[in-house]
């Protein structure tokens, strides 16, 4: 008996002090996740919807924001919405925030207001950078009135965080010059309701709101693209941007499409794509 229980003991000794051999599985992998409607400011219009890839990092995840068009007047997030696939397949590995902000009503929340929501955004996306898991390389991507506020704040601010590139669609570049040479007679009606003023009644206004004004030779890496028969936003506002950036040495492509209005789909669109995956990938590292 006595012989048995020291077989036991040894027995216990040798297997609980052995190895385990099984594999360490390491960190369980980031998921996926989808936020929606998550609110950054106070407003009601403050708010954006987030799209975090899998597997991402602090160090390693880049991070794209898509600032809705609409003449600062109107629009929404979800204009955006259904190109959020098409980002993903493209840039995978990118996290997407598509924000919503103030619209001017004519009576109200005129200009800044919305610059300042964009600014407010990325300051509430740039603070939370440990929670969603990304890096502080930011890209901002803006169509006709985005675009104007993706170029606006990438060249006017760097705190607190220097935007890597922009992707512009047909957005406004001179909002003097884009008032004085409109491409239709409501152009410089919309800008009254959106500004209260015109430029010789608020000059200071328009000259702070014009992005080609805030060119310099540290102006981040910047894609343009416009349509030829653009009755909104004249090409020349985007080929003055362009003349300014080379000027500059700043890295720059435009993108022209001919026969295109204020905006495109079909094989146009599939390009426009294209050459924004290879500008991105190529300037943001």
């Amino acid at each position: 008996m006595k012989q048995l229980k020291l077989f036991l003991i040894i027995s216990f000794l040798f297997f609980s002090c052995k190895k385990d051999n099984t594999p360490d599985p390491g960190p369980t992998p980031v998921a996926e996740k989808t936020e929606l409607n998550v609110s950054y400011g106070t407003d009601a219009a403050q708010k954006m919807d987030i799209y975090l890839p899998a597997s991402r990092t602090t160090t390693s995840t880049k991070v794209i924001i898509l600032i809705h068009g609409g003449g600062w007047t109107q629009g929404d997030k979800a204009d955006f919405t259904s190109y959020v696939d098409t980002l993903k397949k493209r840039l995978p590995g990118y996290a997407i925030f598509n924000i919503n902000y103030r619209l001017a009503t004519g009576t109200s929340n005129f200009f800044p207001a919305q610059e300042n929501d964009v600014k407010a955004a990325i300051e509430f996306i740039y603070g939370k950078r440990a929670e969603y898991l990304i890096s502080d390389k930011f890209v901002l991507l803006g169509a006709s009135a985005g675009g104007h506020l993706s170029l606006l704040h990438a060249y006017k601010y760097t705190t607190p965080v220097k935007i890597k590139a922009v992707v512009d669609f047909f957005g406004p570049t001179d909002l003097v010059d884009m008032y004085n040479n409109p491409p239709n007679p409501l152009i410089p009606i919309l800008l009254l309701q959106v500004t209260g003023g015109n430029p010789a009644t608020l000059p200071a206004m328009y000259q702070q709101s014009g992005p080609i004004n805030y060119v310099t030779a540290q102006s981040p890496p910047t894609i343009l693209l416009h349509g030829g028969v653009d009755v909104v936003v004249s090409y020349t506002q985007s080929v003055m941007l362009k003349n300014k950036l080379t000027t500059f040495g700043v890295v720059n492509q435009y993108v022209f499409y001919p026969t295109e209005n204020h905006g495109w789909t079909g094989a146009n669109l599939t390009d426009s794509f294209d050459k924004i995956t290879t500008f991105l990938n190529t300037n943001v590292n």
